[in-house]
């Protein structure tokens, strides 16, 4: 497993150093692209992150520092901070799309939809009793499995 992550990530650190960006700042860009045009709270986008962060706030702080992101403080609770992206940063994802779909193809085109759906299947039975309760990575499949 260990082996197959090393792989598939050096093909994804190739491209993303090309922005000077890594593999998560792109998941946090690409998240704010799903939100778009409103915010998200700084602990919400930490809790969907691939893998977890950290340093979620020296993270932001390059992302705002490009330009691609801006934060600012929620109007309900001073304590939460809010982030969005900016006009920037989707630009920056509309001009990487191609290079990461062909990146995508590079580590994993060469399985059929049958393979990908069992890959799929095997590492979300393999993750699900790892997983906190409440997680946005629990599946419904997830949950049964749990439950027993």
């Amino acid at each position: 497993m260990w082996r197959t992550y090393d792989r598939l990530r050096a093909i994804e650190e190739a491209l993303f150093d090309q922005w000077n960006l890594t593999a998560q700042q792109y998941n946090v860009l690409r998240l704010l692209e799903a939100k778009h045009p409103e915010p998200m709270p700084t602990l919400q986008l930490s809790a969907r992150l691939i893998s977890r962060s950290p340093d979620i706030t020296r993270m932001l702080d390059k992302l705002e520092e490009q330009g691609w992101l801006q934060r600012t403080r929620s109007t309900e609770d001073r304590r939460a901070v809010m982030v969005a992206l900016t006009t920037k940063g989707r630009s920056q994802l509309k001009e990487m799309a191609s290079s990461v779909k062909a990146m995508h193809v590079a580590q994993l085109g060469h399985l059929t939809v049958r393979e990908m759906r069992d890959l799929l299947a095997l590492l979300e039975a393999a993750r699900a009793p790892h997983e906190p309760e409440g997680s946005d990575w629990k599946t419904e499949s997830d949950q049964k499995t749990v439950k027993g």
